[in-house]
């Protein structure tokens, strides 16, 4: 690879945190950062996985982790989970990965039905969370003089869905509020931009499309592939990386504010 290459995409020397980390599309970030030279700092609901993904890239990649427990449905765990990190990082943080998110609880996904406090259980993590995090860990990066937010949003939050392709496979499906929580954080990554530019900090999101998943029905997978123009479902571990590194990298300096959507054409598709 050319040195010019090499230079651009090289994270080596940074202080990178995930949230949510241990697992999925937060795991794909961590590697793909580790991969890169950053130091990473996961967290994770449970303290056990974030323990094994970051000895997993430390092994994987010779790099400094850290794993940690957080729930981010409270302002007080993330606020300490950022102390801790800048404690492992004496005082720096280079780029946020905000990923966790989640939780539909155990009631109905049909909003007239629905349980109000799984409602509110879902805003606050996938929203109000996100929020938290920006601003503890923001923070620091703006003390530092400036780092990359990338905010893991959803295609839920571009269009409305057909809940037919749920219905037919007898799934639960998509609450509301989760397009909500996620057409949130697009609003959120463009006042943000505006707000922590002058401070040096760029923040960007990226919508994926549905991945597939180990325990996805076989009749899921092919109807949703159906409707997208690639004709596939995204897979961990390939689809998300190329978007990661980028917002995270130099390779976009000049580049705040937006939103690259990685889902195989799922949102264009009439």
């Amino acid at each position: 690879m050319h040195t010019i290459i090499a230079e651009m995409f090289s994270l080596k020397g940074q202080i990178a945190v995930v949230t949510g980390g241990a697992v999925n599309l937060g795991r794909d970030a961590a590697r793909i950062l580790a991969a890169a030279g950053a130091d990473i700092a996961i967290t994770s609901r449970s303290v056990e996985r974030a323990h094994a993904t970051a000895d997993e890239l430390a092994r994987d990649f010779g790099v400094r982790t850290l794993g940690l427990a957080m729930d981010q449905s409270r302002h007080q765990d993330i606020a300490a989970a950022a102390g801790r990190v800048l404690d492992w990082s004496q005082g720096r943080i280079d780029i946020l990965v905000n990923n966790a998110g989640g939780g539909s609880g155990a009631s109905v996904a049909r909003l007239f039905e629905r349980d109000p406090d799984d409602i509110d259980a879902m805003l606050t993590t996938n929203l109000n969370g996100v929020v938290h995090c920006c601003r503890s860990f923001g923070a620091a990066m703006a003390e530092g003089g400036g780092g990359s937010i990338i905010n893991i949003a959803s295609v839920a939050a571009l269009v409305g869905r057909d809940r037919r392709i749920y219905a037919t496979n007898d799934l639960n499906g998509q609450p509301v509020e989760y397009a909500a929580a996620k057409a949130g954080l697009l609003g959120l990554t463009r006042d943000l931009a505006a707000y922590a530019g002058p401070k040096g900090v760029r923040v960007n999101a990226i919508s994926p499309g549905g991945f597939q998943r180990a325990d996805m029905k076989p009749g899921f997978v092919r109807d949703y592939a159906a409707r997208t123009v690639l004709g596939r479902m995204g897979e961990d571990g390939r689809d998300l990386n190329g978007a990661i590194l980028f917002l995270a990298s130099c390779a976009s300096d000049y580049v705040t504010g937006q939103n690259i959507v990685v889902d195989g054409g799922f949102s264009i598709l009439r």
